[in-house]
């Protein structure tokens, strides 16, 4: 394979393009066919076995189309690996490379490039965000990933859990106490970057993190917080529109008409303010286009 500069494939243009591929970010805990279902799905009319991970597959483009999976959030990446390879070998998808990533040296290895270049899908499974991010960023494989993202409409890149919440920027990747009402509880930092001006949190109602984000989102009302509940996704298609998957709700935190905060008046370790804070809940099959404006630079 001949060495080159990953951005000489595409042409650099001077205004953000929208994105040509597609983002599938799930809330964590997605059916996989292997375990007894909680007992809120199997109350749930709506739930439907496996529904996400058979939707990642029939998206896929291509004949004998390749998943790639990147397992370097988990601290167990072998055993993570494996069951992905055995979930997607289970639902007829056979062919499937990983990209094992375990430190920031492992990234220059160029058979990963190859695999990118090659793959039809990309699943980022869950673990630490803070991994991802801390060992993926700045790198080739990357910036390669987000090159595809842009300019290729056959490539769809899926993450759950942590790896979910990774794509997006800013990215929370801690959090002090469960509430993160108090200022100073709720850690962000630069996510992925797939998509800009949206915070993605994961098993967002089974672990109570509204108020986090609500904290998140008065920090930067300029953003879009996106809560994801497990077994729930949202599939994005063209940098900005998405629709919900799976058998739970999503909870969009919109800060853009906040009318008061004193986020920035108030001491570390103190309760914070924020009035007029929009919050939609969207269920299966709804859509919704997230606030945009044009950037003035990439």
């Amino acid at each position: 394979m001949a060495k080159r500069k990953v951005s000489d494939r595409y042409k650099r243009n001077k205004e953000a393009p929208v994105p040509k591929g597609c983002l599938l970010a799930i809330g964590g805990s997605e059916d996989k066919g292997k375990k007894e279902l909680k007992e809120e799905q199997a109350r749930n009319v709506n739930f439907e076995k496996e529904e996400i991970l058979k939707f990642f597959i029939s998206e896929l483009k291509g004949e004998n189309p390749m998943v790639a999976v990147v397992p370097t959030a988990s601290t167990l990446p072998e055993e993570v690996a494996q069951d992905y390879i055995e979930v997607f070998k289970k639902n007829g998808v056979a062919n499937v490379e990983i990209i094992d990533i375990r430190q920031r040296l492992d990234a220059k290895n160029p058979a990963f490039l190859d695999i990118v270049e090659r793959a039809a899908g990309i699943m980022f499974p869950g673990g630490d965000q803070l991994r991802l991010t801390s060992i993926l960023g700045g790198t080739a494989v990357l910036e390669l990933m987000k090159e595809r993202y842009t300019y290729d409409e056959g490539i769809l890149i899926a993450g759950t859990s942590a790896g979910a919440t990774a794509m997006s920027t800013p990215m929370i990747y801690e959090g002090e106490t469960k509430g993160g009402y108090i200022k100073g509880d709720v850690r962000i930092t630069t996510g992925l970057e797939f998509i800009k001006n949206v915070a993605i949190d994961t098993h967002f109602i089974e672990r109570g993190r509204i108020v986090r984000m609500a904290q998140c989102i008065s920090t930067n009302p300029g953003c879009i917080g996106i809560g994801l509940e497990e077994d729930t996704a949202i599939y994005v298609t063209k940098g900005s529109q998405f629709k919900v998957l799976g058998s739970g709700l999503v909870t969009v935190v919109d800060g853009m008409g906040i009318t008061a905060t004193n986020i920035y008046e108030i001491g570390t370790g103190e309760p914070f303010t924020v009035r007029d804070m929009r919050v939609h809940l969207l269920s299966k099959g709804e859509v919704y286009t997230i606030p945009t404006y044009d950037q003035l630079h990439i």
